[in-house]
């Protein structure tokens, strides 16, 4: 996502952090511990620059405000309609894998966003952390790619080949111009990942979002027109997000001088989702009675806003690397003196409970049991505003609430129970 060749002036006094940023801190994730407790999950990623080394491939440089890519941990490629319709992992009509990762590029025509399968080849391109990413090993990755299809199908604005050398085919440069943007993140990219686990229906609920998005697109109603202020790649993160309760929707579309000052970008969306699925002021059930994405999440889903299992991730571009550079840069767009964002991002990623399994556990079973301990009547409640203007409605919300906060915290033991066991083996 190229941001900075569309901004204003304007939009130049909000850029912080300008300086190179460390995507070392604060370490991984045990995958096959998360996904043995957890297994479906969104994950999104706020992706720094890019930056091709000179001479090489299609010179790819990329701007400060970096991209993004959403990943969705039980969900697969429709075998029949591949890299543009997704299914359930479990149903029968979905490619095998584990999960798919989905990017939506300024390149697709005929689509909004395309998948690629597989968490590993889809962040990595299946290779090892420190492992050296040669030239040889940037061409097998690209092999791969195109074994996979990944374009298959697909359809690029024809300014996309403006650049494209004389003798390569059209397919080989679709390829070319998109590793590390759509597929094999970690070969040109430094990451930034919020981790939120979902229950199968939320899931199934994103995939339905999801393919509706694409389904103008596929079936050649519509061109897509990816536009930076009014539909980009965060909003559809985090509209799929929406869909499934986690906040309320970002709209899309809007005036342009409406949009252009209240515009998604991916580093501030990953700091919005980190706090908000950290958020234990709304297990207050007047807190929570009042928000209503996080009611509805309550109500029809199932979920609080603060869950166990919502860590953030971080990932630096692969090292050695003969193809890019990898001292790269993703800014927040933020008031340069008086904005929170580098102060809630440090907050983050300075606090083991959002990035250590074991620890996220502990706290937040803490924290429901302590809501529990502090349960008031409901009748307290109704006494007050705003139970007592809507009683009914309140009353819903109250039962829910504490139904869910006993079962959530047994259940987020017996995890912290199966973890400790499984570490003792």
């Amino acid at each position: 996502m190229r941001l900075a060749r569309h901004l204003t002036p304007l939009l130049g006094l909000w850029l912080t952090a300008c300086s190179t940023v460390g995507f070392d801190r604060p370490g991984g994730i045990a995958q096959a511990a998360y996904t043995d407790l957890i297994p479906y999950f969104a994950e999104f990623c706020a992706l720094s620059q890019i930056k091709q080394k000179r001479g090489f491939g299609a010179e790819i440089r990329g701007e400060i405000g970096g991209h993004a890519v959403f990943y969705l941990h039980g969900a697969c490629r429709a075998a029949e309609q591949g890299q543009t319709t997704l299914r359930l992992c479990d149903e029968p009509a979905a490619e095998p894998a584990d999960g798919v990762g989905l990017s939506m590029n300024a390149h697709f025509r005929n689509a909004k966003w395309i998948a690629t399968p597989g968490r590993d080849f889809f962040f990595h391109g299946n290779m090892a952390a420190g492992e050296p990413l040669t030239r040889a090993g940037y061409a097998a990755v690209q092999a791969e790619a195109r074994r996979l299809g990944i374009y298959d199908g697909i359809a690029f604005h024809k300014e996309v080949f403006d650049d494209m050398p004389e003798g390569m085919a059209r397919e080989t440069w679709k390829y070319e111009v998109s590793v590390a943007t759509d597929y094999a993140i970690s070969l040109g990219r430094g990451r930034f990942c919020a981790r939120v686990p979902v229950n199968r229906a939320q899931l199934a609920v994103m995939v339905g979002f999801l393919n509706e998005q694409n389904a103008p697109y596929r079936e050649g109603r519509e061109e897509s027109r990816w536009s930076l202020f009014q539909d980009n790649c965060i909003h559809l993160a985090h509209n799929a997000l929406a869909a499934a309760g986690v906040w309320a929707e970002w709209p899309t579309g809007r005036p342009f001088l409406l949009a252009m000052f209240d515009f998604p970008v991916p580093r501030n969306e990953l700091v919005n989702l980190m706090r908000r699925t950290g958020d234990a002021s709304l297990l207050d059930p007047a807190a929570l009675h009042a928000d209503p994405a996080a009611r509805r999440a309550l109500l029809h889903s199932g979920q609080l806003p603060l869950r166990p299992g919502a860590l953030m991730e971080p990932r630096p571009p692969q090292r050695p690397n003969e193809v890019y550079d990898t001292e790269l840069k993703l800014i927040f767009y933020d008031d340069p003196t008086f904005g929170p964002y580098q102060g809630w991002f440090d907050e983050i990623q300075d606090d083991p409970r959002r990035h250590d399994l074991r620890g996220n556990l502990a706290w937040v079973a803490g924290r429901y049991r302590e809501a529990l301990v502090e349960r008031r009547p409901l009748a307290w409640w109704l006494a007050r505003r705003p139970a007592r203007d809507d009683p009914a409605g309140f009353g819903e919300t109250y039962r829910h609430l504490y139904a869910l906060l006993e079962q959530g915290a047994a259940a987020v033991e017996a995890r912290l129970a199966g973890l400790d066991a499984a570490g003792r083996r």
